[in-house]
């Protein structure tokens, strides 16, 4: 079956020699089994009017926005029972900070399972990652800088949620 929107067919795993060979991204490309990003933890973005927007979003989708302008959707199952994981969805003010040094209106967070080693293997192969990492009550938290010069929130939250 094509990957939606890309019309290109996953590539099966092959084996030769009978040593498994590694797998082979959408574009046909090797990769590595990695559990790098394991999910999407939350979706940022920036509004001239922030509460307008929100308010917008509250009304016309439903979404309930709380007082610090997000709402956290928890993960569930087919029946509707709560399984580990959160996503958060927030609208942060224009002039917010919280992307900075990009410039950019939105920040995607990732979900990870090793942090620590996370960044250091993209410090190893040359990425932007910013040397600050925060750690709290919600997980560790670090980011890195995309070669667009977007900053991506690495998120790892504690354990068993």
């Amino acid at each position: 079956m094509p990957l939606a929107g890309h019309g290109l067919r996953p590539t099966p795993l092959r084996r030769r020699s009978g040593r498994p060979q590694l797998k082979r991204d959408p574009l046909g490309r090797r990769r590595k089994h990695s559990s790098r990003v394991t999910g999407i933890g939350g979706i940022f973005f920036k509004a001239k009017d922030a509460p307008s927007l929100q308010a917008w979003y509250k009304r016309h989708l439903g979404i309930d926005v709380q007082a610090w302008g997000g709402a956290a959707f928890d993960w569930t199952d087919a029946e509707g029972k709560p399984v580990a994981g959160t996503t958060a969805w927030l609208i942060s003010p224009q002039e917010s900070k919280q992307f900075a040094p990009s410039s950019a209106r939105f920040m995607v967070n990732y979900r990870v399972e090793d942090l620590d080693a996370l960044v250091k293997a993209l410090k190893e192969e040359g990425c932007n990652v910013l040397e600050k990492i925060d750690e709290s009550e919600y997980g560790k938290f670090g980011w890195v800088i995309d070669p667009e010069g977007n900053k991506v929130e690495l998120w790892q939250p504690p354990r068993g949620q």
